[in-house]
């Protein structure tokens, strides 16, 4: 196996994610209908196939997140990608782009916890908390709500 190594316990380890009730993660995946499509559950080299080989530092990464592990949804992707890649990201429009929150906050200098904290915790529509000022005193309100 030797270089493959990583590569099959990459395989491995996606087959026991969404097939084995006992994974740690199995209701993140196979729990919630996560698969891995029938060509990559007969062997590890129909995997090995469409897939080697795995770029140093490259973690296995689903397009589409609630999609199946299949060639067509499936992409070596960087820890960053990957996060971005998450049920629980917020996006938000810069310009014409869609951004995660995250990336939204590292580019316009904000503070990212807070605005998350208001989005999450308080229900604040994502615009009020973009738009009123960290430490400014100014408080999201019903009213707001009704008015915007």
């Amino acid at each position: 196996m030797g270089k493959d190594k990583h590569l099959y316990w990459v395989w491995a380890d996606m087959l026991s994610r969404c097939r084995n009730p006992n994974h740690r993660q199995f209701n993140d995946y196979g729990g919630r209908g996560i698969t891995v499509c029938q060509d990559w559950q007969v062997s590890f080299e129909n995997f090995a196939r469409d897939m080697a080989p795995r770029p140093a530092g490259m973690m296995l990464d689903r397009v589409e997140n609630d999609g199946p592990y299949c060639p067509q949804n499936c992409r070596w992707a960087t820890r960053k990608e990957q996060n971005s890649n998450r049920r629980n990201c917020i996006y938000v429009n810069d310009g014409a782009e869609k951004v995660t929150l995250r990336e939204y906050c590292r580019r316009h200098r904000l503070t990212y916890r807070p605005i998350v904290k208001r989005i999450q915790d308080r229900h604040w529509p994502v615009e009020a908390a973009l738009s009123i000022p960290l430490g400014s005193g100014k408080q999201f309100s019903c009213k707001m709500r009704k008015a915007g």
